[in-house]
């Protein structure tokens, strides 16, 4: 072999070694995403479980507030029928998820606050404890979504960016949608007196 040979074959190696390793870079990346969504629906579905034993401890209670349980039962059904494939983390997606889980929230906000009408409710030691661990909840969800952000900003800036961007094209690597605050969250409330 002559050295014109050589060197093409070694320019050859040392593109595909490069290839590889962008490959692999990406793959590593993509699985953290996975991970953080994982993550994230572990969350949910622990705020699933807690839900059905805080609604029958209020209905011990306040068995008249028909209409704030079934909206609470509703919403969660209507989460839990959200289904994501971890390869089609899409903005759209994550939005509708994101929507089913909003009004989930404000189904339990409304259920947390007759509880203030139910002294002997809030003195109940079980519902204590189902409260401190839907609030705990609520705060590794935000949590969790929080790092599911930060993993799939990293994995879709590594696709972006030159060179990156060539192996992520060829290969058909997709950039994961991120969840987005509220959209009523910039406004500010207004306060009556």
């Amino acid at each position: 072999m002559n050295k014109t040979t050589l060197l093409v074959l070694g320019g050859i190696a040392a593109i595909v070694m490069w290839a590889i390793s962008v490959y692999n870079g990406l793959v590593t990346k993509d699985e953290g995403v996975k991970t953080s969504w994982a993550n994230v629906e572990t969350q949910y579905q622990r705020r699933m479980d807690l839900i059905p034993g805080l609604v029958n401890i209020v209905k011990g209670y306040a068995s008249h507030e028909k209409e704030t349980f079934e909206a609470v039962v509703n919403a969660r059904a209507a989460a839990t029928q959200i289904k994501l494939d971890m390869d089609d983390l899409s903005e759209e997606n994550l939005a509708k998820l994101q929507a089913a889980q909003n009004t989930l929230s404000g189904a339990l906000g409304r259920l947390m606050a007759i509880t203030e009408n139910y002294p002997e409710l809030k003195a109940n030691e079980q519902f204590k404890e189902l409260q401190a661990q839907l609030e705990g909840t609520e705060n590794r969800i935000a949590e969790s979504r929080r790092v599911y952000n930060e993993t799939a900003k990293e994995y879709n800036t590594e696709i972006r960016v030159f060179p990156g961007s060539i192996v992520a094209n060829i290969f058909g690597f997709r950039e994961h949608g991120y969840f987005k605050s509220d959209e009523q969250a910039s406004k500010a409330p207004t306060i009556q007196f």
